[in-house]
């Protein structure tokens, strides 16, 4: 059994992040192509730039080699989040966006361990909530969502040019 690190990625590791999250999302069963959302690709490849945004975070799992296994990028406050429809307007909010874990370590607990982390993070920073969006190409994660406890926030779905997107929160008893 490997152990497995969350730590945020360093600026040297930011490429291979994006070259990870582009394999992981292009071969999603139902998810738009490279050529159906340019930029989304875009901004996948170019994933470390969000690091420049105030309070946002770039995680990845990493083994005992420092192979980087999973990446998911947290925002401590909901203005930079990016999405569509009303999520950027929630206050006392944190998120989460691009969670991709490598196919070769699926099956692993890694999405998990992104997912704990990034509650924590949100618990340590007083957020009342995590918002987090999905697709019906990412539904199998949808379960593990929902066992830790997101609960599907309809207010949250929006679409993205043809792609549906739906909303999920995690509340915090405060």
């Amino acid at each position: 059994m490997n152990n497995y690190t969350i730590r945020n990625a360093n600026p040297s590791e930011f490429e291979e992040i994006g070259k990870l999250l582009i394999r992981v999302y292009s071969a999603l069963e139902g998810f738009p192509k490279e050529n159906e959302q340019p930029n989304y690709y875009k901004m996948l490849a170019n994933i470390g730039d969000f690091t420049k945004l105030p309070d946002t975070e770039l995680l990845v799992a990493v083994d005992d080699n420092n192979t980087i296994l999973g990446a998911v990028v947290y925002f401590n406050d909901m203005q930079y989040y990016g999405s569509g429809g009303i999520a950027t307007q929630e206050k006392d909010s944190a998120g989460f966006r691009l969670l991709g874990v490598d196919a070769t370590a699926r099956g692993k607990g890694i999405g998990k361990l992104l997912t704990l982390e990034c509650i924590q993070k949100a618990n340590l920073n007083k957020r009342k909530q995590l918002i987090i969006h999905s697709t019906l190409a990412m539904k199998t994660a949808w379960g593990m969502y929902e066992n830790i406890g997101f609960k599907r926030s309809e207010d949250l779905d929006f679409m993205q040019g043809e792609l549906p997107v739906f909303g999920f929160r995690y509340q915090f008893i405060l």
